[in-house]
């Protein structure tokens, strides 16, 4: 049983633990796993290279440690509540025992497509089971999982799909999402003209939509799994073997597949888990995040089905059928611990009370947030309205890259403080350093928050591009791994996270490069060239804000070139990559060397008139007035 830290004094013991002998706390917390062979070196490490390896050696399959390991008392649980997008339609519950038998058969299944330990296998699907599936049997023959957010486009599932090189593409005849009917098979489709690794397409019947099915390419799910045997041995995987690719966006246009190894991520998902939300035998845990991110991955599946949890996934969105849609859920099945992103308690805290106050909610005990930092108004509706004053908020930060929570108050251990990640997670050892690279020490400082010190979690390395992951995270402070946010430790060594320092977005939760939109903006035929920046947004947490240079407008004006930018970014990103705001304008503020002062646009996009700092640089001085006289025409 992964172990759990009961009180304050508890977490202070164990972190001391932790940072003065990391080895030896991560080594005690891998041995309640069980491993085929055990480790020969917990680890080693070196932040220059970077090379990162934990429980060298090691022999095991995270699959038997869902399954196996708790198959004897845990058979008859509910491994996994799905709740459907609509919520007529029947909810599913699926045991240990069922899920186990259901990866079994689709082990097979793929095993017998000619899928080999270390090919990659992309799955473009809806927040369905087998999805879980799907992922859960790509770790069991030891095939890395490449899940791609069914939001994306199909160019964008392409590039994900080519990058991956995946010889399998795992997906759906559609999907819903609130009253949308989302074509997830024809988008697939177009990805896979271009995608020539693909060999063979499984597809899954979920709305019963015409598609079409290419002979020889594409099988059905249902055929594939009624002749498929329920025996199958896991494979044996070395700690340090790949356990999936997942993309995430960069400063630069081209996506980042985040590789993550087995051992490492298997305990800090496990530990994490149990810890923040102080996870209790009988339970029932709601994330209401999609497998597409991270924070699907870790905490709706391989964290909680590592810990022997019931965990509810949820195909829908929070506003439909109306916007009481997670209350219902949560008293329908007496939820225990909720996990959301700040985005959508902002959404329906415009919404009313009138949805949450018939609402009995008394089955919760923990909440909690991901994805950027929730701020005061929306931490206390969330915490008297949803907790009724008596549920304590994690309000976690973590990234792609680190696998796993990192900075986060212990439910009900660690007090809270609005807005405030609180402290760093056992083993974890942020420092604040300024632009220099010099380590801001003692409280009341701010500066960029690095980390000095490997934590099992930790991502490897961008797939085939091991240098670009060294420049991304290793390059500006060296020694140091340097998260990208700016990071505030308060009086009382709390932490509080200011966001981005690089050309990346957090909209939503959803991270997306600057260089990635601008780039699908350019594409357009009238658009000679962009620049993307991000702004405070009452909802998102931060819009995108796009001043655009045209090369002459079409018949539809202004508006219709707006509308065509629009499209643009839906078809080659997705809609959720969208701009909030279109500024058409004459050129844009650009060095005497044509670099792009991106900072007077962010304080423009921020309502600011004055005060951009040195301006002397500036080729053409007066396009700021230019630019600010059009800001105000947006408001």
């Amino acid at each position: 049983m992964v172990p759990k830290i009961s009180t304050l004094s508890g977490y202070i013991f164990e972190y001391q633990k932790s940072v003065t002998n990391p080895t030896g706390f991560w080594s005690n917390l891998a041995d309640t796993f069980y491993w085929r062979k055990k480790y020969t070196q917990t680890l080693e490490w070196n932040f220059e290279k970077p090379e990162i390896k934990w429980f060298i050696n090691g022999k095991l399959n995270i699959t038997e440690n869902i399954f196996e390991r708790h198959m004897f008392h845990r058979a008859e649980q509910a491994a996994i509540i799905w709740e459907p997008n609509n919520p007529e339609e029947a909810y599913r519950t699926i045991t240990y025992k069922e899920l186990f038998a259901e990866v079994k058969r689709f082990s097979n299944v793929l095993l017998s497509l000619g899928v080999k330990k270390g090919d990659r296998v992309a799955i473009y699907m809806p927040m369905v089971p087998e999805l879980v599936i799907t992922m859960l049997a790509c770790a069991r023959i030891g095939a890395i999982h490449s899940i791609i957010f069914a939001g994306f486009s199909s160019q964008s599932l392409g590039e994900r799909i080519m990058d991956a090189g995946a010889k399998i593409l795992v997906t759906s005849d559609g999907g819903y999402r609130g009253a949308k009917t989302i074509p997830i098979k024809q988008i697939s489709d177009e990805a896979m003209e271009s995608c020539k690794c693909v060999e063979k397409a499984i597809v899954l019947k979920r709305t019963g939509e015409n598609i079409n099915m290419k002979p020889g390419r594409d099988l059905w799910w249902h055929d594939l799994m009624a002749t498929a045997n329920d025996t199958h041995k896991a494979e044996e995987m070395d700690s340090e073997d790949p356990l999936f690719i997942l993309y995430t966006s960069g400063s630069t246009g081209k996506p980042k597949g985040l590789v993550h190894t087995t051992g490492g991520y298997m305990v800090y998902t496990a530990y994490t888990f149990r810890n923040v939300f102080q996870y209790g035998d009988g339970d029932i845990y709601f994330c209401s995040a999609d497998i597409g991110w991270i924070t699907g991955h870790s905490y709706l599946v391989y964290g909680p089905l590592l810990c022997g949890a019931t965990t509810l996934m949820f195909e829908g969105i929070p506003t439909w059928p109306d916007a009481g849609r997670f209350w219902d859920i949560v008293d329908k099945h007496q939820v225990a611990q909720f996990y959301t992103a700040p985005t959508a308690i902002r959404s329906l805290m415009a919404m009313g009370l009138e949805w949450v106050k018939q609402k009995k909610l008394d089955s919760l005990k923990v909440l909690g947030t991901v994805g950027e930092p929730i701020n005061e108004d929306a931490w206390h509706w969330y915490h008297d309205h949803i907790g009724k004053d008596r549920c304590p908020i994690v309000d976690t930060w973590w990234q792609t890259e680190t696998g796993g929570i990192m900075i986060t108050p212990l439910a009900g251990i660690i007090p809270t403080k609005p807005s405030y990640a609180t402290l760093p997670f056992m083993g974890i050892q942020p420092v604040i350093v300024n632009p220099e690279g010099k380590e801001l020490m003692g409280n009341s400082v701010e500066g960029n928050l690095c980390l000095d010190f490997p934590w099992p979690g930790i991502a490897r390395t961008i797939w085939g591009d091991h240098e670009r992951f060294k420049q991304n995270y290793f390059a500006a402070f060296p020694g140091k791994y340097f998260t990208g946010d700016g990071a505030k430790r308060d009086e009382d060594g709390y932490y509080r996270i200011l966001g981005r320092v690089d050309d990346v977005i957090n909209v939503s939760g959803h991270r997306l490069g600057t260089a990635e939109i601008e780039n699908a903006i350019d594409e357009h035929p009238l658009v000679s060239e962009s620049a993307v920046v991000g702004y405070p947004h009452p909802i998102k947490g931060q819009g995108i804000y796009a001043y655009v240079v045209c090369k002459q407008f079409s018949t539809g004006g202004e508006e219709g070139i707006k509308n065509s930018i629009l499209m643009a970014v839906t078809n080659f990103i997705g809609s959720f990559a969208k701009p909030d705001k279109i500024q058409i304008v004459s050129g844009l503020p650009k060095t005497r060397s044509g670099k792009i002062m991106r900072r007077i646009l962010r304080k423009i996009a921020e309502g600011q008139t004055t005060d951009f700092g040195d301006t002397t640089t500036l080729l053409d001085p007066e396009i700021v007035n230019e630019i600010i006289k059009g800001a105000e025409k947006l408001k």
